[in-house]
């Protein structure tokens, strides 16, 4: 078994030391100490280096011990001194192999989005009434699984069919780290099965969109006054006659992107009113985000995929009691949990994935 880091790791963590310990020296000069904004920014720094350093010198720790427990069995006459020489390696060559995956991640630029909120945006796509029905079962899936993590999931606008399905649906879903969980589940959702209309058994196919968008706030996309209209109409969703008959729903429209949301969940017109600018935040940092992730996925050579949220990104089979995420090759089974709420798994075999393509990429770069 390997006790030694990846040489790239290692040139890596050296590099950090050594930037940590220059930073020590800034902040001990007293000209640093006396302005306090770069003061500020540098202990931010250091501070945010010092989980690493921490662990990079406890792996240097075990890695000698590891050493000295290996001379000691080399040099050993006795069979018992050997036999706790061969244990304390065993132990070590774990704990060494657990601090280099800790490593690993830890040498990962951290995703700032990752302990946001998130805007949930489903709509039933190809399929006609039966898109509806599933986007329906896929909204109580993400609602199951918002539960199961203790988070709070709030509709702000909801267009129902009439076979009882979702036509579209936003919701908020507030707690902790919810985007660095649901931040791969955007894309096209495809469906497989016989639905409750057909009446010859055959399979039919049909598609949902998911939009996960990180919440943003008014530091991020400041929101203009002259670039907005506000619209007031009459709900027409569920929420008693109050509801329907003052004109408390909300339509906001960004002039210039033309970008249109509403919300119409609440019986207050000015609740409506921010959660409708809440969600067109999250729309136009969204927005913003992808622009800068398409214009490095043009720029880096060699690019596998587009990342388009147009693409297929997983398949339900009922028939053959399956989903299949297409991204990672990732095929699980009873459906029926699954659509109850129980896809914690596929979220950190997503999330695993991610840590690994982008620790191939800091490596190499």
């Amino acid at each position: 078994m390997a006790v030694a880091l990846d040489p790239r790791v290692e040139e890596k963590l050296r590099g950090i030391v050594a930037k940590q310990a220059d930073l020590a020296r800034q902040l001990s000069d007293p000209m640093v100490v006396s302005d306090l904004s770069a003061f500020r920014t540098l202990s931010k720094t250091y501070s945010q280096l010092g989980p690493l350093v921490e662990k990079y010198e406890l792996f240097r720790k075990v890695a000698d011990d590891w050493k000295g427990a290996k001379e000691l069995l080399d040099a050993a006459d006795d069979a018992e001194m050997k036999a706790m020489a061969q244990e304390e390696i065993k132990a070590l060559e774990l704990q060494l192999a657990s601090l280099d995956a800790e490593l690993k991640v830890l040498l990962l630029p951290s995703d700032p989005n990752d302990a946001k909120n998130v805007v949930l945006e489903l709509r039933a796509g190809t399929g006609g009434d039966e898109a509806t029905l599933f986007a329906a079962e896929m909204f109580r899936m993400y609602t199951r699984y918002a539960e199961s993590q203790g988070w709070k999931v709030e509709t702000t606008d909801l267009s129902e069919s009439g076979v009882g399905g979702i036509k579209e649906v936003i919701a908020v879903i507030e707690g902790t780290r919810v985007y660095s969980r649901l931040k791969f589940e955007s894309g096209v959702h495809r469906v497989q099965r016989v639905p409750q209309t057909e009446t010859q058994g055959r399979i039919h196919t049909s598609a949902v969109t998911v939009a996960v968008l990180p919440e943003a706030d008014d530091v991020e996309v400041h929101l203009e006054e002259k670039d907005l209209r506000i619209d007031s109409f009459c709900s027409s969703g569920p929420g008693g006659q109050s509801v329907n008959t003052t004109y408390s729903a909300v339509r906001v429209t960004h002039l210039p992107t033309n970008t249109v949301v509403q919300c119409q969940d609440e019986k207050s017109w000015h609740k409506n009113k921010a959660r409708a600018l809440q969600v067109l935040r999250s729309r136009l940092y969204d927005r913003m985000l992808q622009e800068q992730q398409d214009k490095i996925a043009a720029e880096r050579k060699g690019q596998v995929g587009s990342g388009d949220r147009s693409e297929k990104i997983r398949t339900y089979n009922f028939p053959q009691d399956r989903i299949t995420d297409h991204r990672i090759g990732l095929t699980v089974h009873d459906l029926p949990s699954r659509m109850n709420g129980a896809i914690d798994d596929i979220l950190v075999a997503l999330n695993a994935d991610d840590q690994a393509q982008r620790l191939r990429d800091e490596i190499s770069a």
